[in-house]
């Protein structure tokens, strides 16, 4: 008998971690889907798109677990649940610095996002020299028999800010976070000459969109059927 009821709890939490997993997995498509249609509109309405990349990831149940140790998390879902709140991530990888906020703000305009806390390491970086905005948000997911508000942790950076931190990552990685004093300073002047590189870019790019509007080149929306029909209507006699 109770090796009977040891199997049934066995098999319950199972079902339970499983939902707990798919969860996250969802968050992940919903937000995934809503950055696709930022992309679109701006690629077709804006001629531009401010998004270069985008990738996701679901924590490690190993990863989780030292979490819970570093934290001293109580190890029940709930707690697990409320307390790391970067278990689903996405990483949005910009052109420039003012793309950032342009993304986090259309992000943080729909009204099914819940903004938890946001953090700008950009106007704020952290001492090593690291550079990003991250938000914490609730996006509501729907199961079969309920919803829930999932956490996810959303980065949003430029291509410099995400080289330097993808190196970064691997030398500490390397080290096993013993990283020796000279190459820290190396890393943080690494990021200082980084952030320089965005602003050039920034400035560079401002400088090609005035020319560009002193040019009279069609838009996008000009040779498609969507131009015509827009065409015709304004054509229409009022009535």
């Amino acid at each position: 008998m109770k090796n009977e009821l040891e199997a049934i709890t066995f098999k319950n939490l199972q079902i339970e971690l499983t939902r707990f997993f798919l969860a996250y997995k969802f968050a992940l498509q919903e937000i995934e889907t809503k950055i696709n249609i930022l992309q679109e509109e701006f690629k077709l309405i804006h001629e531009y798109n401010p998004i270069e990349h985008v990738s996701t990831r679901i924590k490690s149940p190993k990863s989780i677990l030292m979490k819970i140790k570093k934290k001293s998390i109580e190890p029940s879902i709930e707690d697990i649940r409320e307390n790391i709140r970067d278990i689903a991530g996405v990483r949005i990888t910009c052109s420039f610095v003012e793309d950032i906020y342009k993304v986090s703000a259309m992000l943080q305009a729909q009204h099914d996002i819940e903004i938890v806390d946001v953090k700008d390491y950009i106007a704020y970086p952290k001492d090593n020299g690291y550079q990003s905005l991250h938000l914490i948000i609730k996006i509501p997911i729907f199961m079969s028999d309920h919803m829930e508000k999932v956490y996810t942790e959303i980065q949003i950076r430029t291509i410099a800010m995400d080289f330097w931190a993808s190196l970064e990552h691997k030398i500490y990685y390397k080290y096993n976070k013993e990283v020796p004093e000279h190459i820290r300073i190396e890393l943080k002047e690494a990021a200082l000459q980084a952030a320089e590189l965005d602003r050039k870019m920034e400035r560079l790019n401002k400088q090609i969109n005035i020319l560009k509007e002193n040019e009279t080149e069609p838009s996008l929306l000009d040779s498609t059927p969507i131009s015509h029909l827009a065409k015709y209507l304004t054509e229409l006699p009022n009535k």
